[in-house]
């Protein structure tokens, strides 16, 4: 399949396109709303000739935050317009540039060759960066058609990824080709890249910029200030984080379990998606467990069980108040999320089985001892259930993440080097 049959059949599934929003916004309504952007109509005022970033969801942004903050330091004259394909992706952006007059924002359009045309007429960018994984055929042929370089930042690529893009190679290859750098974070998809048509001079290794991550000290205080708040600081406390449907129930059988030797435990339970905040939490009620919602700033009580979070942007304050992580994604065969967030912050990590797409940083981690996986519910229980008896083999997880992280840093600062090339 060629570019010419893809967008063909792209114009022809767009009804689907339309059913599939409506079925999103029956759980979301936020997806019924700035319809238009996704065609490039209706945008947001802009002042072109910045940097164009893209950042599918909610991961993509967090991780492109450092880098983003980076770009406004070095290129102050430039705007920067974060594009996502996701309301989680969009709030998240806000929130982290509200103070930010030079960020615009909007959704990307879909890749379609008109929209991407209004669109960068619309923004004339300088640079497009793509964050991780989301390439676009046609965004990235009417980049080439206008002498704007595509760069590929923090640049992932599973072999099973590769497989698939390598079924359309008359598709995927020509797109590489026309591609200006590929930041990837190990050399194994370096090498995958350069199968699948990228030009070997393009393709760089320089690491993955989520090691970069810098926390906020104070972040930590008022975690600290807030568990003696509660009266929790000698309170044994977990975080699941980031789980899908399927894990919540596992995670709350896992809990039942702990609590049969820690009476007191404290679950921090943050589901991923926002649609999924009121069903988890009926959830939890049905299972008997008492549960307050973070968004009511009701605060925790010697009697609460399950602390549920449902507000937006405070997943890494979560993590601190806990002490000790499991990262969700990672029970069902979702490919898992971000284990360096709780590493960062000094935390012993579990996870499920299931971190496709994460492979290496998680072999770094398990290599180090700083991650424990688990199957199942019991698996789970009697690991946090080590965690909070063996203070020293906890710290022992904790220091070893630590180790990782700051051994492993550079990535930003690499990939920064390569974006003032095309620049």
């Amino acid at each position: 399949m060629n570019r010419t049959l893809y967008t063909a059949l792209f114009y022809l599934g767009l009804p689907l396109v339309a059913i599939r929003l409506w079925l999103r916004a029956r759980k979301a309504p936020a997806y019924a709303r700035r319809i238009g952007e996704r065609f490039s109509w209706g945008l947001p005022a802009m002042q072109p000739g910045g940097i164009w970033v893209h950042a599918v969801s909610v991961g993509e942004s967090i991780a492109a935050a450092p880098m983003i903050r980076a770009l406004l330091a070095r290129y102050p004259q430039l705007p920067i317009t974060v594009t996502c394909m996701t309301p989680t992706g969009s709030e998240r952006i806000q929130a982290l540039f509200a103070n930010e007059p030079r960020i615009q924002h909007c959704y990307l359009p879909y890749d379609l060759p008109c929209a991407a045309a209004r669109f960068l007429d619309r923004v004339r960018p300088k640079l497009a960066v793509i964050m991780e994984t989301e390439l676009w055929p046609n965004h990235i042929h009417q980049c080439a058609r206008r002498g704007i370089p595509v760069a590929l930042a923090n640049g992932r690529l599973s072999a099973r990824s590769a497989r698939g893009y390598g079924r359309f190679a008359r598709l995927t290859a020509p797109m590489l080709a026309e591609m200006s750098l590929f930041a990837v974070q190990t050399e194994a998809e370096a090498e995958r890249f350069r199968l699948l048509g990228a030009r070997p001079e393009t393709v760089e290794v320089t690491g993955s910029i989520k090691f970069d991550l810098s926390v906020d000290p104070q972040l930590l205080v008022r975690a600290s200030e807030l568990r003696e708040q509660w009266q929790a600081g000698e309170r044994p406390v977990w975080i699941a984080a980031s789980t899908h449907e399927g894990e919540d129930a596992v995670v709350l059988a896992a809990h039942r379990q702990l609590l049969a030797s820690h009476p007191d435990a404290l679950l921090i339970l943050v589901p991923r998606h926002p649609e999924r905040f009121n069903p988890v939490f009926e959830l939890c009620r049905q299972q008997g467990f008492k549960t307050i919602r973070r968004s009511s700033a009701e605060p925790v009580s010697a009697s609460t069980s399950v602390l549920l979070g449902d507000t937006m942007g405070e997943l890494l304050f979560l993590y601190a108040l806990a002490d000790s992580a499991f990262v969700g994604g990672s029970l069902v065969p979702n490919g898992g999320h971000n284990l360096l967030e709780p590493a960062a912050l000094s935390k012993p990590v579990l996870s499920g089985p299931h971190l496709f797409n994460f492979l290496e940083i998680a072999a770094m981690l398990r290599e180090a001892g700083a991650l424990q996986e688990v199957d199942d519910a019991h698996g789970l229980a009697v690991a946090v259930q080590r965690l909070f008896e063996l203070p020293r083999d906890a710290q022992k997880m904790a220091d070893a993440g630590l180790r990782v992280m700051r051994s492993n840093q550079g990535a930003l600062q690499r990939l920064l080097d390569g974006l003032d090339r095309l620049l």
